[in-house]
């Protein structure tokens, strides 16, 4: 396997899982043995998600969403990002809240579940009161935590690891965006996202009978 951040690696991923025999879990209960909680911060592109989404449910996995509310890059208020949720949650997923602290507002849309965006050390593994914090005790232990920040594994790749079965259970948090757009580099998948939102800028603005002749 190459370990390139495409979705073709994403789906080997997927299968080094299944190989190991994790079951895909959600936050709604302790880490057993065997769990994997696929994990998701949707920082930029409702459109990844979506479309890594698909691609989980067609290989039989399921992931917690997390999405912002006040994120510049979308609007769940939007039609859009109203989709997005239903689709998300119509393909198997839950959808949890990528909190900006310390705004930590659910309502119903939202499983109570929560993933901080960018958290500072003196707040990010803090308990909540309602809701899970995905990086609380119980939940997050280094070495059954594995996250491809700025497209970049910490430890490596997991998937040899997963395949083996090595994890008594992980936390696996991926970045929708990463996988979705290509580029051999962070500045690369994002020029190529950058490119990607374009056209789809191009599109609204035509749906709001913007004349682009």
């Amino acid at each position: 396997m190459s370990c390139a951040f495409d979705v073709a690696h994403y789906r080997e991923l997927l299968e080094s899982a299944k190989a190991g025999a994790y079951r895909f879990a959600f936050f709604d209960h302790e880490p057993a043995e065997g769990d994997l909680f696929l994990r998701h911060d949707v920082d930029l592109s409702l459109e990844a998600a979506v479309a890594l989404a698909e691609l989980e449910a067609d290989a039989g996995a399921a992931a917690t969403y997390f999405l912002m509310t006040g994120s510049v890059f979308y609007n769940l208020a939007s039609a859009v990002g109203e989709r997005a949720i239903e689709r998300l949650r119509g393909l198997g997923h839950h959808v949890g809240l990528h909190a900006v602290y310390p705004e930590a507002a659910l309502d119903e849309r939202f499983d109570p579940v929560i993933a901080w965006h960018n958290p500072d050390p003196e707040y990010m593994r803090a308990p909540l009161d309602g809701a899970v914090n995905v990086m609380q005790p119980g939940f997050f232990d280094p070495d059954r935590y594995r996250s491809d920040s700025n497209q970049r594994w910490r430890h490596g790749c997991p998937h040899e690891q997963l395949a083996r079965g090595e994890f008594e259970w992980l936390q696996l948090l991926t970045h929708p965006e990463i996988w979705v757009y290509p580029g051999a580099t962070m500045r690369e998948t994002m020029l190529a996202l950058l490119d990607a939102d374009r056209q789809t800028r191009l599109e609204h603005l035509a749906a709001d009978r913007i004349d682009l002749t």
